[in-house]
């Protein structure tokens, strides 16, 4: 998300010193330094991610043979995929709906670069949130583990119990299905808790930037309309929504495109909020799969090993 808010923020920069589209994004590649990618990208210094300067270098060539640099920047942006894929589709969009409008190019990629920002603060205070709880999943599937080496400690062989005798081999399959079904169980659960909308509040943001093009509603809608199915982005059902912001600045008499950045805003803070409710509700949650898969598996594979290993040593000194 940072460097897609990056590339978009220098591109406002300089559009509004009057450099052409193109010329732009040329700029963009001229400042990229010889030498391997680098994992991260702080500066026009060093490297930027591989994925973002394949980005650039195609959208620089669409812009220089006279071909859609929105479609360029949305083709590669397909094959990086996940929330930073979203977000270059995104910024694809955006471009794509300010030239078809005839908005303003700098200031509508500057403001896509604060909503960017944005975005990029709400993934990252969400998966702050869901840190805790993740590692909590994953450090419980080795109970069972412990269980064993705990047993060897004690100085019974366990692992024979376990590995050479048949109630040891049905405890080692079921305990290791408990198992297996407590891995998916955690993943979905945590998949469950991510952030379901890659992009809140973007179609308000398209919107906006359709709008400021002097347009009426109708067009800049469809406009919208037909770039989001162009590229494919994830689409919330906010059609209703917009309808009556679009209604409400009719009524009022302002400017709709800052209604539309107004709530796309709000949209945003709502989806952190319900992401961190989401992640809180993960702590309790996993409890489930704990006490209904790992502590029996634990159980299983621990601590009855344990115990016939006990009773077969008094038996035998009987």
């Amino acid at each position: 998300m940072d460097d897609v808010a990056r590339v978009a923020q220098r591109l406002a920069v300089l559009l509004s010193a009057g450099v052409s589209p193109a010329s732009a994004w040329q700029h963009l590649v001229d400042a990229q330094p010889p030498g391997s990618p680098r994992p991260g990208w702080r500066g026009p210094a060093e490297e930027p991610p591989l994925p973002t300067a394949r980005i650039i270098r195609a959208a620089a060539t669409a812009g220089k043979e006279g071909d859609s640099i929105a479609d360029a920047v949305a083709a590669e942006a397909g094959a990086v995929g996940g929330q930073v894929g979203e977000a270059w589709l995104g910024l694809a969009a955006a471009w794509r709906v300010a030239t078809m409008a005839g908005a303003p190019l700098a200031a509508c990629l500057r403001e896509l670069a604060a909503s960017l920002r944005e975005l990029g603060r709400l993934h990252a205070d969400l998966a702050v949130a869901l840190a805790g709880p993740a590692a909590t999943a994953r450090m419980v599937m080795f109970l069972p583990m412990i269980g064993l080496l705990f047993g060897g400690l004690m100085g019974f062989n366990t692992m024979r119990m376990l590995f050479l005798t048949v109630p040891g081999w049905i405890c080692l399959v079921s305990g290791a299905a408990l198992m297996l079904a407590a891995d998916r169980w955690n993943r979905r659960l945590v998949s469950t808790a991510r952030a379901r909308d890659p992009t809140p509040g973007l179609e308000f943001d398209l919107t906006a930037i359709a709008m400021g093009g002097g347009g009426s509603a109708d067009r800049a809608r469809a406009l919208v309309n037909d770039t989001i199915g162009r590229f494919a982005l994830h689409r919330a059902d906010s059609a209703a929504a917009i309808g009556q912001v679009l209604e409400l600045s009719v009524r009022a008499g302002v400017p709709a495109a800052e209604l539309l950045r107004a709530e796309a805003e709000q949209l945003r803070r709502d989806a952190r909020a319900e992401g961190q409710r989401r992640a809180a509700a993960l702590g309790v949650t996993l409890m489930v799969p704990l006490g209904v898969c790992v502590l029996p598996a634990f159980m299983l594979v621990g601590v009855v090993p344990l115990l016939m290993t006990v009773l077969s040593s008094t038996l035998t000194g009987f």
